[in-house]
This record gives C-alpha cells, structure tokens and sequence, in this order.
C-alpha cells in the first residue's frame, strides 16, 4: 500500500500575517505537521500543496516536497480543499506515481503527533473503513443549546431542557488537523463516511486569531509537559 501526506498550506492569511509559518514554541507552525508525518514511518511521500515560494523553501528544509507549485484555480477564496487535494493527486497520477492512501494534514496543527497519524494508519486498515477524522466531544452538550430570539433566550431544543448532561447522547466535532482517506483508482476518495479517533480538549484548539494562537501554545506546552512525566 502506498501512501502519501498532504500538507496544504497556502500563502496569505488575512487574520493572522504568515499564519502557516508563524513561530509557535519556538519554531514555525507548519514545521509541527511535517515532522509528525515524517517521524509516523507511514507515508512513502510528504508534500506540501503551496503557491507560496516562502513556505515551499521552508518546507524543503523540515524535509517535506514540494515537487510542483498550487495553480491559481486552487489557490483562490473560492476552492475547496477537496479542488486542492485532487490537483495533488492528479499531479502525481502524471508523473507516474499513484496512491492507495492519502492523509490530509493542516498546516497549523501542532497537536498532531506522529502517534496519532499510526493510529489513524491502523484504523483504515484494520477496519476497512473509507476514512478516519479525528473529533472530539463538545465540553457541553449541544443538545441544552441557547439560542436568541427577540433579545430574549430560548432553548435550542426544549425538549431537553431539564434533561441531565449525563443522560444525552455525546456528540462530536471535527479537531481541525488531519483526514486519512482510501483513494480510489479514479482519484476519488470518500469524504463523507469516517472512523472516529477521539481526542482530548487539551490537544484541540481552532487558530483564528491572536488569541486562539496563545491558548493553542499554552495546551500544547502542556500537552509535551503531560508527556513528558
């Protein structure tokens, strides 16, 4: 089985300036997704999808590739990253090299660890699902939800008002950091079903803003700290 990592990583970022190369403890941020690709021993290719040469020069250094450059089509507001995987691919299948395996890693995700990258490895092939997505559960149940109306609040779904939080159904969401798809002969891969690999709150944090950016290093110091024990 081959397999390769893509690491998308577009120039630009209007809310936080060079965001997928910032320093983060101490080195840049996208330098965290390449080494745990590299170090998880499961890829046969690490690349980095970019229009930008900043970061393909920085890439090549943490020891990604970066065998072509992102066309415009994939490098608007307007493309997907399902438009940007499948360029990768395609790019690869004309050169010659096709892949049974992809894993889709965000630049900014320093909580990504080879470790989980294994672990994801093993679930798609162990169980034969299509797909694996890190999640993790919502700290509250969305289920006792608020929502507001004329100035006023109301309870999302009344009928589980009184319920308590142990009682309903626990419910997910996306961490932000990798997807590990089957890719099938035509290219196409499934990104609908997913196998769940649960992951704790203090190793998920959203980075869109400056704030964002240092709670994410405070979590991920003590993530390593936890490690480290």
């Amino acid at each position: 089985m081959s397999s390769i990592a893509i690491i998308t990583a577009r120039g630009g970022s209007k809310r936080i300036p060079k965001k997928n190369i910032k320093e983060f403890c101490g080195k840049p941020i996208m330098e965290y997704s390449i080494q745990a690709a590299l170090e998880s021993g499961v890829f046969d290719e690490v690349m980095v999808s970019t229009d930008s040469e900043e970061i393909a020069e920085l890439a090549r250094k943490a020891g990604a590739s970066v065998p072509f450059m992102r066309s415009a089509d994939t490098s608007n507001d307007y493309a997907t990253m399902k438009d940007v995987l499948e360029e990768v691919l395609s790019c690869y299948a004309q050169a010659g090299k096709l892949f049974d395996e992809m894993c889709c890693i965000y630049p900014t995700a320093p909580f990504v660890t080879a470790r989980k990258l294994r672990k994801a490895h093993e679930i798609l092939n162990e169980t034969g699902a299509e797909s694996v997505l890190p999640v993790v559960r919502f700290s509250f149940p969305p289920q006792r939800g608020l929502i507001m109306r004329d100035g006023l609040l109301h309870y999302q779904y009344p009928e589980y008002q009184s319920s308590r939080s142990q009682d309903l159904e626990p419910i997910y969401h996306d961490c932000g950091q990798f997807y590990f798809y089957r890719v099938n002969r035509d290219l196409t891969f499934n990104s609908d079903s997913y196998a769940p690999i649960i992951v704790s709150e203090m190793e998920v944090q959203d980075i869109d803003n400056e704030t964002d950016w240092e709670i994410a290093e405070l979590k991920y110091k003590l993530m390593v700290n936890r490690k480290g024990e």
